[in-house]
C-alpha cells in the first residue's frame, strides 16, 4: 500500500435510496483522501461488508425501510466493529437522535446541508471527533438541564477536566495536546480514564456524559 493510500479514509455507505446512495458514492469518489469500499441498502449486506473490509467510517441512513439505523448499530457492536458511524439522515425525532448517540453513533448529519459540509463531517469523525448539528447539540443540553440525570459522578482531576472541555469543543487529540502542552499519547491516556469514569466507549457518548453529569466542569 502506498503512503497516499494509507492516508485515505475508507468508507461504507448504507442507504436504501439508490439515487441518493449512488450520488453519494460519486461525490466521495471525487475526493482524493476518501475511498468508498462498499455501498449497500440493508443491514445484513452492511455487516458482511463491515466484516470483510473494516472501513474507518460508516455513513448510515436512519430510515432503511423495514429496518432502521439502531439495528445496524447493534449488529455492528456485536460484530466487534471499532470504526466510526456518522448518521446521514433527512430528519430524526429527538428520541431517535438520543438513542443513536447512546448506542455509539459519532455524529448526526442532516441531508439538507451541503456536500462540502458532509465531506468535512466525514473527515472530522474519521479523526475521532464528534459531529452534531446544532439542533441535536441543543437537545443534549436541554436534556442535561432537565434534571433527569442526577446520579453521582466521580470527581475529575484538573487534567481530566481540561481534556473533557476540549473534547466537548470538538478538538482532536493533536489539538488538545497542543493546547495543554502535553504529548498526544498523554491525551489518549486521559481520554481512556474519562471513558472508564463515565462508563462510555466513544467520544460522542463522552460529550453526552459531560452534559449529563459534568456540566459544571464545562
Amino acid at each position: 500500500m502506498s503512503g497516499a493510500d494509507s492516508k485515505r479514509i475508507t468508507i461504507l455507505v448504507l442507504d436504501d435510496h439508490a439515487l441518493f446512495r449512488e450520488g453519494l458514492v460519486r461525490l466521495l469518489a471525487s475526493e482524493a483522501d476518501l475511498e468508498v469500499q462498499g455501498a449497500c441498502s440493508s443491514v445484513d449486506e452492511a455487516i458482511q461488508l463491515l466484516t470483510a473490509n473494516a472501513p474507518q467510517v460508516v455513513l448510515l441512513d436512519y430510515d432503511l425501510g423495514a429496518e432502521n439505523g439502531m439495528r445496524f448499530l447493534r449488529r455492528a457492536a456485536e460484530a466487534g466493529y471499532r470504526g466510526r458511524v456518522l448518521v446521514v439522515t433527512a430528519g430524526l425525532q429527538d428520541s431517535e437522535a438520543l438513542a443513536l448517540l447512546r448506542s455509539g453513533a459519532w455524529g448526526i448529519f442532516l441531508k439538507h446541508n451541503s456536500p462540502e459540509t458532509l465531506v468535512a463531517a466525514i473527515r472530522k469523525v474519521a479523526r475521532g471527533e464528534v459531529w452534531l448539528d446544532q439542533h441535536f447539540l441543543r437537545l443534549l443540553v436541554q436534556e442535561a438541564r432537565s434534571g433527569l440525570y442526577e446520579e453521582h459522578a466521580p470527581r475529575l482531576s484538573e487534567r481530566e477536566t481540561d481534556v473533557l472541555r476540549a473534547v466537548f469543543e470538538g478538538l482532536s487529540n493533536k489539538e488538545i495536546a497542543l493546547r495543554l502542552a502535553v504529548s498526544e499519547s498523554s491525551v489518549k491516556a486521559t481520554i481512556q480514564q474519562l471513558f472508564l469514569k463515565t462508563g462510555v466507549r466513544t467520544r460522542s457518548q463522552l460529550v453526552r456524559a459531560a452534559l449529563e453529569r459534568y456540566r459544571d466542569y464545562l
